[in-house]
């Protein structure tokens, strides 16, 4: 028995460790388990080799691998895995990872509220949008449709709220066709990820409108940078860039017209461009398969509606009519709007049960732990003041040249980490410039549209530069439609190149 007894020991360790090494990020690849646990080992090696400087950009660039994988793993575990790291060797500290999240707290509201607020809204937005989409026949129509009015509602509402729109509307679309595929009835549950179900046939058009929806998701949310970057509510931090400056709604979009008019000008050509070149994976029409199960849905749900579901459709047509004029008359912040928007949109629709309501959470709630995370690499960012090298450079350059380099500079660093982060780093060099004598009051309004509009616009570059981009790549839907980190860097680069020279010129000649 004593023979045995250390092969028993041994194997019974090797299970251990075989578990272990199993559970660790669960049924993530073994070599995406491996690539994060050698960032683990590295970071505390380079901190005493290379120092915080080199080891804090060493770990963005670790996060940002993580964002990029993201249909392999949610990042909110290795990415958090890297924040907790950071803190421990000193990297930031808890404190400001505190006042990073403190500072973001009306951007979490907004997560949690105004996302579930959406979700209730679901019915209307769903009976509208199928009206468009079978309304529309020309791809090229449609996605312009698309991308003005995410545009549109972007400027007066703000990105997020319109990509939670987009995420609903695109899961319904999406939702009714696989369910129909699967030989479903319209009231049973369907595992939307699993597609055992469907015929070959059928495969072949899901695929194709895996791909409609794809491009239309990204027209528009483009759109909602295009929007975004003109109003004092249309991102962020561009509430941030106006307080500074102190300028009111209407100051603030004048100011940004002379680089915000022709950005959107050309963002609407690209679109158009892509679709009818059919280039960067845009270009993919709505099959007639498709087309004709979304108009037996369309029809079967207008004979089955009641006087109650017609209530509850102008009941939720009242509360985006509340949610609209809230927004646009800043009656309260939008998370608090969001809260409202609960409210008024369950009860004036029968919705009661705790369960149901918890539903409308589920996609919200992950998004907003990986926001905390996200911020927490921004403490690194500012504590080992990873950006104010470029912000010194860029302040030394001749007063002609600031404006642009500021564009590029906020543009490039945006991309990288977050334009929410960027813009409120360089707002305030620049304000400290301006209270010491370095540049009058005329540069320091250049410097802050550029700011604004570099922030904005290059950011749709990569998922990570754009809350809204971030917000789609970590929903439900992405993995539905097959939207990794890579192919949105792919289809967004048209955009990008497009969007950045027509800002960079306008920065440049007609500030």
């Amino acid at each position: 028995m004593a023979t045995h007894e250390p092969v028993l020991t041994a194997a019974r360790s090797e299970s251990l460790g075989l578990a272990a090494t199993q559970n660790f990020l669960g049924n993530s690849p073994d070599g995406y388990k491996l690539t994060i646990a050698a960032f683990l080992v590295l970071n505390p090696v380079a901190l005493a080799t290379v120092g915080p400087y080199y080891t804090g950009w060493m770990l963005v660039i670790e996060f940002i691998f993580t964002l990029a994988m993201a249909l392999k793993c949610y990042p909110l575990q290795p990415g958090g895995l890297l924040a907790i790291e950071a803190v421990v060797l000193g990297l930031a500290s808890p404190l400001t990872v505190y006042s990073e999240t403190e500072a973001a707290f009306e951007v979490i509201l907004l997560l949690i509220f105004m996302v579930a607020g959406i979700f209730f809204l679901k019915d209307l937005l769903l009976f509208t949008f199928t009206k468009l989409l079978l309304g529309i026949r020309s791809k090229v129509l449609l996605s312009l449709t698309f991308s003005a009015t995410a545009a549109a509602l972007s400027a007066f509402l703000d990105a997020l709220t319109v990509t939670a729109v987009i995420i609903t509307v695109m899961h319904g679309f999406y939702a009714v066709y696989h369910r129909a595929a699967s030989g479903l009835r319209e009231d049973d549950d369907d595992d939307l990820t699993s597609d055992s179900r469907i015929e070959p046939l059928q495969r072949e058009d899901l695929a194709r409108f895996r791909a409609f929806l794809r491009s239309l998701a990204m027209h528009a949310a483009v759109g909602t940078a295009l929007g975004g970057v003109t109003t004092l509510v249309g991102e962020p931090q561009n509430v941030l860039i106006g307080t500074v400056a102190g300028w009111e709604f209407a100051e603030f979009f004048v100011r940004m017209l002379p680089v915000a008019a022709p950005v959107f000008l050309v963002g609407l050509l690209t679109c158009a461009l892509l679709e009818r070149f059919r280039l960067f994976g845009y270009g993919a029409a709505l099959p007639e398969r498709v087309r004709a199960v979304l108009e037996r849905f369309e029809k079967g749900q207008a004979e089955r509606r009641t006087t109650e579901n017609t209530m509850a459709l102008a009941a939720q047509a009242l509360v985006v009519l509340f949610l609209v004029a809230s927004l646009v008359l800043q009656l309260a912040k939008v998370g608090i709007v969001g809260l409202a928007v609960i409210v008024l949109a369950t009860a004036l629709t029968g919705i009661t049960e705790e369960r149901r309501l918890g539903r409308a959470f589920e996609e919200a709630l992950p998004f907003t732990a990986l926001l905390v995370v996200f911020f927490a690499i921004v403490a690194v960012i500012e504590e080992q003041h990873l950006f104010a090298p470029i912000a010194a450079w860029v302040l030394a350059l001749p007063d002609a040249m600031q404006p642009t380099m500021f564009f590029l500079a906020n543009g490039v660093l945006s991309a990288i980490s977050d334009n929410v982060f960027v813009a409120t780093v360089y707002i305030g060099e620049v304000q400290a410039a301006l209270d010491q004598g370095l540049i009058d009051r005329a540069l320091f309004d250049r410097l802050a549209i550029a700011i604004n509009t570099g922030t904005n616009l290059p950011s749709v570059a990569t998922p990570n530069g754009q809350a809204a981009f971030l917000f789609l790549l970590t929903s439900a839907l992405a993995p539905l439609l097959r939207l990794s980190y890579a192919r949105m860097v792919v289809m967004a680069l048209p955009y990008t190149v497009t969007m950045t020279v027509t800002g960079l010129l306008a920065v440049r000649y007609w500030l």
